[in-house]
């Protein structure tokens, strides 16, 4: 299993995210080409040029500093994260003193000054945004490639009762199940919420459903558990006839060509992701909205958590809020909160568990900066949701 961490939308996540740092400045700022230097000084008074230059520098000087500061921290998050995979192989104890103690370094010198003659500087081309699929891209795929569409429910409780069957059948807990609903969902999603869409009007990432799947997320559950989904599916075919049974034939000789597609590349988080990122894996994804499949999809997100736990030689029942951790942040890396004793947890910083990049997109890990306070956060969110009408809905179809 290859977790990564993903959206981690309370955290403003998901977490492996383009890492916003300030390059070495190789050019004397001080020094301008001469039409330049002449264009400003027509428009700009000398003075005037002449503080924005110096201020510049001394942004500059500061905001390097500061860099090579955070890149020491953050190299050594990641030293203590790899001799603490080192020391679980080996089946040594983990301390404390294998986690950094400290908080990130925080930027707190000068802003970066207001260029008087913007006009003059060229300023560099904005990047394109990239343009998410949504739920009609997802459709318009799996019948074109397919020649499918993933049958809707009628109700949104139609839907809710399918997964908290098959959910409560595959061994999560209505708690586990609910809680994580109202975290991810705000408490009242629907199968088809997607991340963006639930409060605006544009998908800022593929999370959707219940425990908000990336199309990263369906490819790799189709690849690692699509052989029980299609027995699952197998034997809800056999106990139809008529037209019900002829459409469920087709979804199932669907759901093995999907599963096919999936498994056609290494069982590997980047291999998934490129697939995940075509039109072929925005076919797969559609499959989240099926009334038969979205259900073991939606569930096999955190039953593989639980799983990993297990397999780990954890059996305490995960708590709501550990699951969701696991759920978010990775396995490997959710396990390492899960199983640190509560002393730590009030010591070690959040921090650790984070790449420099997702952490500084995290304002609620920047704010609630240690294990302890994260896993207070997310209770506290999932018990307000908790009271949402949909999350009262689900518990009500276990």
């Amino acid at each position: 299993m290859h977790h990564r961490m993903i959206r981690f939308r309370l955290l403003t996540a998901a977490l492996a995210l383009p890492l916003l740092a300030v390059p070495a400045f190789a050019v004397d700022s001080g020094s301008l080409p001469p039409t330049v230097a002449g264009a400003m000084a027509q428009t700009v008074p000398p003075e005037v040029i002449l503080d924005y230059r110096r201020k510049l520098k001394e942004y500059l000087e500061a905001r390097n500093a500061f860099e090579q500061e955070a890149d020491a921290y953050w190299n050594l998050i990641a030293e203590k994260r790899r001799g603490r995979n080192a020391k679980r192989r080996d089946h040594q104890e983990i301390t404390l003193d294998d986690y950094v103690p400290t908080q990130p370094p925080v930027y707190t010198g000068p802003k970066r000054p207001v260029n008087p003659a913007p006009e003059i500087e060229p300023e560099a081309p904005e990047r394109p945004r990239k343009q998410l699929p949504v739920i009609a891209d997802l459709l318009r795929a799996a019948s074109e490639y397919f020649q499918w569409a993933p049958q809707r429910p009628t109700t949104e409780i139609e839907f809710k009762r399918a997964y908290a069957r098959f959910a409560s059948a595959s061994g999560l807990t209505r708690e586990q199940a609910v809680r994580v609903y109202a975290f991810e969902t705000g408490g009242d999603g629907k199968h088809d919420s997607q991340s963006g869409l639930i409060h605006g009007s544009r998908a800022v990432s593929t999370a959707i459903g219940y425990n908000q799947l990336l199309t990263t997320n369906t490819v790799e559950l189709l690849a690692e558990q699509g052989p029980g989904f299609i027995k699952a599916l197998a034997q809800k075919a056999a106990n139809l006839s008529g037209p019900a049974r002829q459409a469920m034939d087709h979804k199932l000789a669907v759901l093995k060509k999907m599963v096919a597609l999936a498994r056609s590349v290494p069982d590997d988080w980047s291999a998934h992701a490129k697939i995940g990122d075509s039109p072929q894996g925005w076919a797969l994804h559609a499959m989240v909205l099926d009334i038969d499949v979205g259900p073991m999809l939606q569930t096999h997100k955190l039953l593989t958590s639980v799983i990993f736990a297990r397999e780990k030689g954890y059996m305490r029942p995960l708590t709501a809020a550990e699951l969701e951790m696991m759920n978010l942040t990775g396995d490997g890396t959710g396990f390492d909160m899960v199983t640190m004793p509560q002393a730590m947890r009030e010591q070690v910083p959040t921090s650790n568990f984070f790449q420099r990049s997702g952490y500084e997109r995290n304002p609620v890990a920047v704010r609630h900066n240690t294990v302890a306070k994260l896993l207070a956060v997310t209770d506290a969110r999932m018990d307000a949701n908790s009271k949402q009408a949909g999350a009262k809905e689900l518990a009500a179809a276990f």
